[in-house]
Formats: C-alpha cells, sequence, structure tokens
C-alpha cells in the first residue's frame, strides 16, 4: 500500500486563515441582518430536511461514485434514485454534475471528495450534502487513508462550510476500535453523518444468499460498533443488497448507501428494478409503481 498522503491529491489542503471582513455598516443595516436570519433558517431547514430520512431509519442512499464523471451513467444513477424509492442520490464533487442532477431529481444530492476546496462550487451549485469518503477507487490504486488525515480533512471541510450537512466515511482498512475511536473524533469536529464501509475487502466463499450476508459482514459489524460509539446517525454502506439492507438498520444504522450494486449496472430500467428492491426490502419505497416509472422514463 502506498504511505499514507504521499499522493498529492490525497493530502489534505492548508488553507491560510480566513482574514475578518470589516463590516460594512449602511443606513439599511436592519434589512440585511432580516435578510441574514432568513438565510440562516432556511439553510437550517434545509439540513432538517436532509437529515430527516436519518432520524428516521430509513434513508437509502444511492452513490454513483468518486470518481465517476461519466454524465450518461451518472444520470442513470440518479433517475434510478428518484424513480426507485431512494431518499438521497450521491454523486461526484462537480458542479456540471449537480446542475445534471438537478434537472433530474428532488432528492437531496450529495457530492463526494477528498479535497475539501472542491466542495464549495458544487454547494454553490445546489448540492445540499457532502461526503469525505467512497474510497474504494483509492484502494483500488493501494491508497489507505490514516485517521489523522481523515481528521484534517474533515476540520479543513468544516472551516470552509460549517454548516452543511457533512458525512465522513470510517476506512474499513481500520481495526474495529479504531474505527470506533475515530467515529468519536469526527463526532466532535462536527461530522453529521458517519458513513461505514468494508464490501471491498470482503471475499465470499459461498454462492447466493449466503455470498451476499458474507460480502455484507464487515460494513455490519462497523455499523453495529459505531452506532453505540456515537449519537450521530450512521450510515451502512458497501457490499449491501436488498438480502443485507434490513440487517444494517437492525444492527443500529439509520440508513444504507448503495454503490456498486446499481451504478455497474448498464441499463437504467435494471438500475431502477435494483433501487426499488432495496427499497422495499428497507421499506421506504413510495406507493408508485415499478411500471409507472418505467412509462415515465420511456415517454
Amino acid at each position: 500500500m502506498a504511505a499514507p498522503g504521499s499522493p498529492g491529491l490525497l493530502q489534505a489542503p492548508s488553507f491560510a486563515a480566513a482574514k475578518c471582513r470589516p463590516v460594512v455598516t449602511t443606513s439599511r443595516g436592519a434589512p440585511r441582518a432580516v435578510f441574514a436570519v432568513r438565510a440562516s433558517a432556511a439553510s437550517a431547514a434545509t439540513k432538517d430536511a436532509v437529515l430527516r430520512p436519518f432520524r428516521e431509519n430509513r434513508a437509502l442512499k444511492i452513490i454513483s461514485g468518486l470518481q465517476n464523471f461519466d454524465r450518461s451513467n451518472v444520470a442513470s444513477v440518479v433517475t434510478a434514485a428518484d424513480k426507485g424509492g431512494a431518499t438521497h442520490v450521491d454523486i461526484a464533487c462537480d458542479q456540471d454534475l449537480v446542475k445534471l442532477a438537478l434537472e433530474l431529481t428532488n432528492l437531496p444530492i450529495c457530492v463526494s471528495s477528498v479535497d475539501p476546496s472542491a466542495f464549495q462550487s458544487a454547494v454553490e451549485a445546489g448540492a445540499q450534502m457532502i461526503e469525505i469518503g467512497n474510497y474504494d477507487s483509492f484502494y483500488e490504486a493501494g491508497i489507505e487513508f490514516s485517521p489523522e488525515q481523515i481528521l484534517n480533512l474533515t476540520r479543513e471541510t468544516r472551516k470552509i462550510l460549517p454548516d452543511i450537512t457533512l458525512s465522513v466515511t470510517v476506512p474499513h482498512t481500520l481495526s474495529l476500535p479504531d474505527q470506533m475511536r475515530l467515529a468519536e473524533k469526527l463526532e466532535e469536529e462536527g461530522a453529521d453523518i458517519i458513513q461505514t464501509e468494508g464490501g471491498k475487502c470482503s471475499s465470499p466463499t459461498k454462492p447466493g444468499v449466503l455470498g451476499l450476508i458474507e460480502k455484507a459482514t464487515p460494513t455490519l459489524a462497523a455499523a453495529y460498533s459505531i452506532s453505540r460509539a456515537v449519537s450521530v446517525p450512521v450510515m451502512c454502506a458497501s457490499g449491501l443488497s436488498a438480502v443485507t439492507a434490513p440487517m444494517a438498520v437492525t444492527a443500529g444504522a439509520a440508513g444504507v448507501g448503495v454503490g456498486s450494486a446499481i451504478n455497474k449496472l448498464n441499463d437504467v430500467v435494471a438500475m431502477i428494478a435494483e433501487v426499488r428492491s432495496i427499497a422495499e426490502a428497507l421499506g421506504t419505497t413510495a406507493s408508485r409503481s415499478l411500471s409507472e416509472d418505467l412509462r415515465t422514463i420511456h415517454n
């Protein structure tokens, strides 16, 4: 594995302390104050809406991939999340992709990155949630993240965006006790959601349902342990399916995140069907039928 922090991409950028700007006073100071209060209230309302499915233990986030900038695939994933009954969609941190997603869904849009400076433009484009995580593509390149790196990324992100809903993934490469300790520190640093992972490190030995359960075991174990160490919601992600998603909630997760089981499919109809099966397993599916959604797409 590459030494932590060796690639430039993975080092948290160094940000100079923001300089305090002088307060501009005018004869219309009161309206400005009212505007600030309204903006703050709107931000709080947005955050409440984003977090509500987690508080109700029914969050289902569909993940297109941190390094997936294929507009066609991202559009299909977003459409599948929207039509399949998901509560959130997670895409790469790119303002153009955010604008694309906004044209396709009213679901809260989360953007994923390991570069805190990249979040601002995506949030300005309309993203309502940010995620430090979805590290699978880095593991494939032999890159791992240390607890210190994750904490530094979280601190830098909170300096830039103190109010946005922030989810942070705890690396599965750490032992379970270390994952729990990191989760506790992330909560102290202002993380609103802790996300688990583990599917990439699991090699099922059995076919069928037994294999699906084997694959989900690491992330289920992390969700069980971390949910008992922190008070913020835990999202169980990586290696989950319609079989194991309900197990995640039983283990203590407030929701689940699903990526490759959806984004690796090459047909939007198949994607919608898979999202729908997971949503039904979680009991989050809206009353609209799959056939109605498919007619909407083909018309």
